[in-house]
């Protein structure tokens, strides 16, 4: 349940009511639920939520419908709307169909990339340094996005973009939890990512992110079953003997 003001750092915006208000509702929550501002397993009560959108009741609960049916949001009969919790399964499998592209992409962008290209590369990467330097999570997810999206549409694959963009929001949403982990090593791998790119080494650049992609595949299930067991001592220390 959201609490009656915002959590501290967590920004509900108004909207504005000349904006189609039913997309902007499903964006705004949409959002919410994929920077984790709403947790995996929260409930969603729809007052609260148009209380703080600044709307009524019913484009909110439009917008959970589409969301559910979009896999975000669980609606339970006679107990409401709860964000969804995702299965290990469900986030090894969509990081797995994640790598299939993304190394296509990085191989594409090796035979592609010109000088300008890399140098937007490397901007990218320092903004990610950067962000990492800072300790925050919200900045190394988006950085972290923005770099895989640019060597996507280095790549001059439209269909392969299209494709890779209706997985964007997911895998940041199963990032979040660990990018953490996965701190310096992970841009010390877009680093050694860039220059097989700049060397014009598709074999080379589709090894670096095949090998990056599946690290980070690795890296989810570890912090997913530390998750779960840390749950499971939670719930055993609550049960009596």
């Amino acid at each position: 349940m959201i609490p009656s003001t915002p959590p501290a750092g967590v920004s509900v915006p108004r909207l504005k009511r000349p904006a189609p208000l039913r997309e902007g509702v499903y964006d705004a929550l949409l959002n919410l639920i994929v920077t984790r501002a709403l947790q995996p397993g929260q409930h969603l009560v729809e007052s609260e939520l148009a209380a703080h959108l600044g709307i009524s009741r019913q484009p909110v609960r439009e917008a959970l419908q589409r969301l559910s049916s979009e896999g975000w949001v669980d609606l339970r009969p006679a107990q409401g709307a709860f964000v969804h919790v995702p299965t290990e399964d469900e986030a090894d499998q969509l990081l797995a169909v994640r790598s299939l592209l993304e190394t296509e992409s990085a191989r594409l962008a090796a035979s592609s990339a010109t000088p300008e290209s890399v140098v937007l590369l490397r901007e990218l990467y320092e903004q990610g340094v950067q962000a990492l330097a800072g300790g925050d999570v919200d900045a190394i997810v988006a950085a972290n996005a923005a770099f895989h999206a640019a060597i996507m549409e280095l790549s001059g694959n439209k269909v392969l973009a299209e494709l890779a963009g209706r997985v964007d929001r997911r895998v940041r949403w199963y990032y979040t939890p660990v990018a953490p982990q996965r701190g310096r090593e992970s841009w010390k791998e877009h680093a050694e990512l860039i220059d097989a790119i700049a060397a014009g080494d598709p074999e080379r650049a589709a090894d670096a992110m095949r090998d990056h992609t599946d690290r980070t595949r690795q890296i989810s299930r570890e912090v997913r079953r530390e998750e779960e067991g840390s749950d499971k001592g939670k719930k055993e220390e609550r049960t009596p003997a």
